[in-house]
């Protein structure tokens, strides 16, 4: 006899998702707990959990109607959500495009009359690396334009990718002026002046 394929914890609550936009309806826990698994093969045992955690990220309505609490979604929500993200992403991508810039213009001009060192030749490839990733980031970001709700972790784990790499990015800069301080002994605010590097540059946060 053949096991039943278990349901993962993401696919519940699409499928718990999809059950609400497709009823357009208002219920509460106990009709959901018989409607949920005939429909959408979910345990009963997992409903409460499920709706709870739709609710948390704000994909799901709530609302305590005299002595009962009745759940609700519609289509239009998922849609507003998904668009917050995209923008907030778009957002930070915008910010950290700004700051590479900002740190490429810093190298160009530190490449200006001086030999290509060992050192120097380590920085151009991570510098490479940062722009391949720069480039994978903004294709991914166009992939979750039209998807769904399952999709928004994962863009949330490339915008911390994004940020790590702005920050690798950041250390790349000190690197190089640590090394112009060892070898013309020059001071951190000659470097800044001769380079145009902000007094502010730092991590981001």
């Amino acid at each position: 006899m053949s096991k039943r394929k278990q349901v993962s914890a993401e696919e519940k609550r699409t499928r718990m998702l999809d059950l609400f936009h497709e009823k357009k309806d208002f219920y509460q826990l106990k009709e959901l707990e018989k409607i949920a698994p005939k429909e959408k093969q979910i345990i009963v045992q997992s409903v409460k959990d499920v709706i709870q955690n739709l609710v948390d990220d704000g994909l799901v309505d709530t609302d305590k109607i005299g002595t009962s609490v009745y759940f609700w979604s519609f289509p239009s929500k998922a849609k507003i959500a998904k668009k917050n993200v995209l923008d907030n992403a778009k957002t930070k991508l915008d910010e950290y495009q700004k700051k590479l810039d900002k740190n490429l213009e810093i190298i160009k001009k530190e490449k200006l009359g001086k030999e290509i060192t060992d050192e120097r030749q380590a920085l151009l490839n991570k510098l490479k690396a940062l722009n391949e990733e720069k480039s994978s980031l903004e294709s991914e970001l166009k992939k979750y334009e039209d998807s769904n709700p399952v999709e928004y972790e994962r863009m949330k784990k490339s915008i911390e990718v994004a940020k790590e790499a702005g920050n690798r990015w950041t250390d790349n800069v000190f690197s190089v002026k640590s090394w112009c301080k060892k070898k013309f002994f020059l001071e951190d605010s000659v470097i800044d002046k001769q380079f145009g590097i902000p007094g502010d540059l730092d991590y981001i946060e």
